[in-house]
């Protein structure tokens, strides 16, 4: 399973100097941080974080080249050397394609941008380590992760897991993790490539004034894709009961009114940063330096 955050997409009302993703959630604790844990404990293989290279350094500089497993950490407790056996995740940064910026570059196509590059990468280096499924989370959503950390099992089986809080899920607008497979991807970018394409009408008056040449007039804005809600790509036909789980709490904060109100709500005084043993900055070695390159 490999974990999606999708980072990438129109800017929020915030109006900060910083990312929208960057939003403090706790002390020393950010909204994008808190989605890479949220894949850590759903039990990720990888993490594709979606953000341009304008965003990506920052980013990059609070999440490094990957987390660690809690669940592994938990079971080396005891062991000699525990950190010879804890199981790291690389987190990888992907780009939107200048092909799709400023056209159809939503929130939900960052998801859907991502799981064909995890795909794609992954299946070009081997066929075995190629993800069955996607996990989602969303740092314009704050919940309580432990939530996730004890359905590990299920959300990594074989079937759906679609998580909710008062009856809404992601198919309402809400910032809620949840998980699908290659092929629902590809119903959700044909969902996009349908409800964004421009439909166009011919206009009579400019038919009247230049009758050589017709003129089209859009009916829809065009590349309105890029402004599509999360409701207007994600939809699951089968949905069922037993594939939905309750959260405890949950609140959206892809506002500024959101953001107050958890900030100001009795859960935000016991969330609370993980250890620097699950997520910290740390860079892989370099493989090779460039023969071209200048050293002193």
């Amino acid at each position: 399973m490999a974990g999606i955050v999708p980072v990438a997409g129109q800017q929020l009302d915030f109006n900060f100097p910083w990312h929208d993703s960057l939003q403090p959630i706790a002390r020393d604790y950010l909204a994008v941080e808190r989605a890479v844990i949220d894949c850590l404990y759903a039990g990720c293989k990888t993490i594709w974080v979606i953000c341009n290279d304008d965003m990506q350094p920052l980013i990059r500089h609070r999440l490094g080249d990957w987390g660690v497993d809690p669940l592994s950490i938990y079971r080396a407790t005891f062991s000699k050397f525990p950190s010879n056996y804890h199981r790291r995740v690389p987190i990888q940064y992907v780009p939107i394609h200048p092909n799709d910026r400023d056209k159809r570059d939503c929130l939900a196509w960052s998801v859907i941008h991502g799981a064909f590059i995890a795909d794609w990468v992954s299946r070009s280096l081997s066929r075995w380590i190629t993800p069955a499924k996607f996990f989602v989370s969303w740092p314009y959503g704050v919940n309580h992760t432990m939530d996730i950390e004890k359905r590990r099992k299920i959300v990594n089986s074989k079937g759906r897991a679609v998580f909710k809080y008062k009856g809404k899920t992601v198919c309402d607008g809400e910032y809620l993790p949840f998980t699908f497979t290659l092929e629902e991807m590809k119903k959700f970018k044909n969902i996009i490539r349908k409800k964004g394409t421009g439909k166009y009408e011919i206009d009579e008056d400019a038919v009247t004034n230049n009758p050589w040449h017709l003129k089209l007039r859009p009916i829809e804005e065009r590349f309105s894709a890029r402004f599509f809600n999360l409701e207007d790509v994600f939809y699951f036909e089968d949905l069922k009961e037993e594939e939905l789980f309750e959260m405890d709490w949950y609140y959206n904060i892809s506002s500024w009114d959101g953001l107050c109100e958890y900030l100001g709500s009795e859960e935000r005084k016991i969330m609370k940063k993980p250890p620097k043993s699950i997520l910290s900055y740390h860079e892989f070695s370099p493989i090779g330096v460039d023969i071209n390159e200048e050293t002193s």
